[in-house]
């Protein structure tokens, strides 16, 4: 027992033992070493001093330092830190289906914080849907991917189906109790770590589901089994007419100021100049000029309140320009 506790004691648990043997005379190799005689010398001189009581003190003293030095917690993390593992040790799985008559492949994912683990998934489950036909764009993937950091990354399966077209993301966290408010701007449980991670305003579903109508596909939430959500999202059907203005139209070339305004009305939904301009920390006039610019070059358009939004073709170049 003497040599098994010695040996697993760290430095401080070390210095808290020499000091002990010191005060006694004695050097802790002769005090700690089992089967030495000399341990039995030590015991004997601290009864004789302190009494049974005093030896009992500095025993519990020792091993009170181990427990607390063995036992203490790591500093803690924050969630942008902390990433739930499954069960089998990955972060995420995905599974793509060729049929659903022969079992999917499977591909796991790790991470070593929520910012990784959200780049990741989005990363790979776009790839694999893009390289199998799918046409969801990498930012709606995103937004979705981004949302999984609300059930702590727990448990999460990625499903590809219909070659890309379909996929579905399922987790075991708290799920959604309130499905239609998720797709109202605002309303948002995001954490101030939460926050250091994704914006944490409540767009990310309403930006999902307002790009995807733009080209005629389609968001669910469900309960998933037990526990959880499960999100699909779905492509337009096959054969599906394209707007005349993304059929293999070019994307024109963009400012990088410009490529940002295309940003924030995907963002925030609609924007007018002066918005614009306290996002971009610019004048009004330069903010205009910027929206006559893509709305010339049918990037966006003018809803009925005179604010500028995405069209389907501006969601189809902000994809281009960003993959």
């Amino acid at each position: 027992m003497w040599t098994t506790g010695r040996n697993r004691r760290s430095a401080a648990t070390t210095a808290e033992r020499r000091g002990i043997g010191r005060f006694r005379g004695y050097t802790p190799e002769q005090v700690f070493c089992a089967g030495s005689d000399d341990a039995d010398l030590w015991i004997a001189d601290v009864r004789r001093r302190e009494g049974e009581r005093g030896l009992g003190r500095i025993m519990k003293r020792f091993f009170d330092t181990d427990a607390v030095e063995s036992q203490a917690p790591s500093a803690p993390r924050s969630d942008r830190d902390t990433v739930r593992l499954s069960s089998d040790g990955t972060t995420a799985r995905i599974a793509i289906y060729d049929s659903l008559s022969a079992a999917p492949r499977v591909e796991d994912l790790t991470a070593d914080s929520l910012a990784d683990a959200i780049e990741q998934l989005a990363s790979r489950t776009y790839a694999i849907a893009r390289e199998r036909g799918g046409s969801i764009p990498y930012t709606t993937i995103r937004e979705v991917s981004e949302n999984l950091i609300h059930a702590g990354f727990n448990e999460v399966v990625v499903t590809i189906l219909d070659n890309g077209a379909t996929l579905r993301f399922a987790d075991q966290g708290p799920g959604i109790p309130d499905k239609e408010k998720v797709f109202q701007p605002g309303f948002s449980t995001a954490t101030s770590n939460m926050k250091t991670i994704i914006r944490g305003v409540g767009s990310g579903l309403p930006i999902v589901r307002e790009t995807l109508t733009f080209s005629g596909a389609t968001i669910e939430i469900d309960d998933n089994l037990g526990r959880g959500t499960v999100v699909t999202l779905r492509s337009a059907p096959e054969g599906a007419a394209a707007a005349p203005e993304t059929s293999g139209a070019p994307v024109p070339r963009l400012t990088d100021r410009q490529k940002q305004t295309l940003s924030i009305i995907l963002e925030l939904g609609s924007v007018g100049p002066s918005v614009l301009s306290r996002e971009l920390d610019v004048g009004v006039a330069t903010a205009y000029r910027d929206l006559a610019f893509l709305e010339e070059a049918g990037l966006i358009a003018a809803d009925a309140t005179g604010k500028r939004t995405l069209t389907t073709y501006g969601v189809t170049c902000l994809e281009r320009v960003f993959a």
